[in-house]
């Protein structure tokens, strides 16, 4: 069994007038938070407003960058080239970095979103090229990669502090991916099931797919996705299921690849 685990959710995703999540709830009961980089969503007073109350609640900061696709939330998949994909993550970093600064905090590990990320979940070329534009602006940053995927293989080519990542409101496919969004099941919303399932991936330190398939993992950080239906009723379900299980909830360290 797993005894210490970060909780992570994706957050600041509204826009202008447009809400979207429950950010200042859910900064009480997680551990880490991924912030939108106004690519896929967000935009500078959303950052803002996120990255102070993370600072208030001593939440771990993350950029989140995304396809630039405010239409599509960043979900919808885009052809993209090598240099385009460094620089598209380079300059969303830097932008989280600034604004973090003006809250008194900074970011100490990057998430890729969205399509982006389920992208370079299949393709290493494409997730490496994301983490050299990461670790060109900042070499020490913890790069979050979902677990058992190319992210995770392209970030230990590299030598990156590594956070592994697991779902808890996403189904999994037979090789380990995220199943796609449209799928009925594809996304969970029952509070139980997602405890239940959260807690025997942890018992036995493997993702269990859709069809009960074990794929042994590393896990660091569980993630819940902020505008999901019910977030902070979920989020605080399965922090009271983890710590009901002794588990402690702490943000990751970030261990370099070997």
């Amino acid at each position: 069994m797993i005894t210490r685990i970060d909780l992570n959710a994706d957050m600041g995703e509204s826009f202008g007038p447009w809400p979207m999540g429950a950010d200042a709830a859910l900064l009480q009961v997680i551990t880490s938070a991924n912030i939108a980089c106004g690519f896929h969503a967000g935009d500078p007073d959303v950052m803002a407003q996120a990255m102070a109350v993370a600072v208030e609640n001593g939440v771990g900061i993350g950029a989140h960058p995304g396809l630039p696709d405010l239409q599509g939330f960043g979900r919808r998949r885009m052809q993209i080239a090598a240099a385009e994909a460094r620089h598209l993550v380079a300059y969303q970093l830097g932008a989280a970095q600034a604004m973090a600064r003006m809250a008194g905090g900074q970011v100490r590990h990057l998430k890729l979103h969205g399509a982006l990320a389920n992208m370079a979940a299949e393709d290493q070329a494409l997730a490496r090229a994301c983490y050299e534009g990461a670790l060109a602006v900042d070499p020490d940053i913890i790069v979050m990669v979902i677990s058992g995927t190319a992210q995770a293989r392209a970030a230990q080519a590299l030598g990156a502090r590594i956070a592994h990542e697991i779902f808890a409101d996403r189904a999994y496919t037979e090789d380990g991916l995220l199943m796609d969004r449209r799928l009925p099941g594809a996304v969970i919303h029952d509070a139980d099931e997602v405890c239940a399932r959260i807690i025997a991936m942890l018992k036995a330190g493997a993702i269990i797919t859709a069809q009960g398939t074990h794929l042994p993992a590393e896990i660091d950080t569980i993630c819940l996705h902020g505008d999901t239906a019910g977030a902070v009723a979920l989020a605080q379900a399965l922090h009271a299921a983890l710590t009901g299980e002794g588990v402690s909830l702490k943000p990751f360290d970030g261990l370099r690849a070997p």
